[in-house]
C-alpha cells in the first residue's frame, strides 16, 4: 500500500513539472483568453471591470485578482512609508515606480494572451 502512494506521488511530481506553457493551456482555453485579453488588460486600470462585464471568464478573473493584489500592496505600501519620517517620504517615488512597472507587466500580460503572475507579489489569491 505504502509503494502504491509512493507511486501515485511520483506520478503527480513529473506531471506538475510538465511546463508553464503546457499548464496555462489546461487552465484557460484559447476561446477564453481571446474573449477576455481585452478585459484582462483593462483590469489594470480597473480591477472589477472583468467581474463586471465578463465574471465567466477565468483568464480575466486571472489578471482581475493580480490587479487587485497590486492595489493592496500600492495602498498599504504608500500608507506605511508616508508614516515613517524622512526615509520612508524619500522611499515613496522608488515604490511608486515600482508598482508602476509591475502595472505595465501585467497589461502587457493581459492584452498579449499570457497568464504569468506579477514578481513577488502575483502567488496570492483573493478573488476565487
Amino acid at each position: 500500500m505504502m509503494t502504491e502512494q509512493k507511486e501515485n506521488f511520483e506520478n503527480q511530481k513529473t506531471e506538475t513539472g510538465a511546463g508553464a506553457a503546457q499548464i496555462q493551456e489546461e487552465i484557460y482555453s484559447a476561446e477564453d483568453i481571446e474573449k477576455g485579453k481585452t478585459m484582462a488588460g483593462l483590469s489594470y486600470l480597473l480591477f472589477f471591470l472583468p467581474l463586471v462585464v465578463c465574471p465567466e471568464s477565468r483568464y480575466a478573473k486571472f489578471h482581475a485578482n493580480q490587479s487587485l493584489l497590486l492595489l493592496i500592496v500600492a495602498i498599504a505600501g504608500n500608507i506605511i512609508l508616508s508614516l515613517i519620517p524622512i526615509i520612508g517620504w524619500i522611499l515613496i517615488p522608488i515604490f511608486g515606480l515600482g508598482v508602476l512597472i509591475l502595472g505595465i507587466m501585467g497589461l502587457i500580460n493581459g492584452f498579449g494572451g499570457k497568464a504569468k503572475r506579477l514578481p513577488l507579489i502575483g502567488k496570492f489569491t483573493i478573488l476565487k
